[in-house]
């Protein structure tokens, strides 16, 4: 399993409560570009409207700019594949106030490329401010016992 494009900010800024495996409906050319570690999902987030659900702002460039259709957008809402049971849980998720769908990372599986959703919870400044003290005491505490 290769992590092709991770969020890394997502732990600093959510708490994670629940996370999904989803497929994602990508072109030939996505694909390879995805593989090739281009695109980002750092502000992108999940909907689900009329029994679907669609991952919104992940921007993938394409693989040769020059050989692409005239069309083509690389911001555009891309389809999760999801199961009907999935996506009712997501939907009641998202539903509840405070909580958000947001994209973790894009990963192989085999053949195919999955994306990880997380049912996430937005932290306040306070949470923000302990997370990196806990980061910090860590550190220095690996430290310590690696000089002695």
């Amino acid at each position: 399993m290769a992590v092709y494009i991770d969020n890394r900010k997502v732990h600093f800024n959510y708490s994670v409560e629940e996370t999904f495996e989803a497929g994602i409906e990508l072109t030939g050319f996505e694909v390879k570009s995805i593989k090739n570690g281009h695109g980002t999902i750092n502000s992108s987030f999940c909907i689900v409207r009329g029994g679907e659900a669609y991952i919104t702002n992940m921007h993938i460039p394409p693989y040769q700019p020059h050989n692409t259709d005239a069309g083509y957008d690389p911001d555009r809402t891309r389809r999760l594949l999801l199961s009907k049971k999935e996506i009712k849980k997501l939907a009641d998720k998202d539903a509840t106030k405070g909580l958000t769908l947001i994209p973790v990372s894009l990963y192989s599986k085999g053949r195919y490329i999955k994306v990880s959703v997380a049912v996430a919870r937005g932290k306040k400044e306070f949470d923000k401010r302990e997370t990196i003290k806990k980061r910090e005491t860590d550190r220095e505490i690996r430290r310590e016992f690696k000089n002695s």
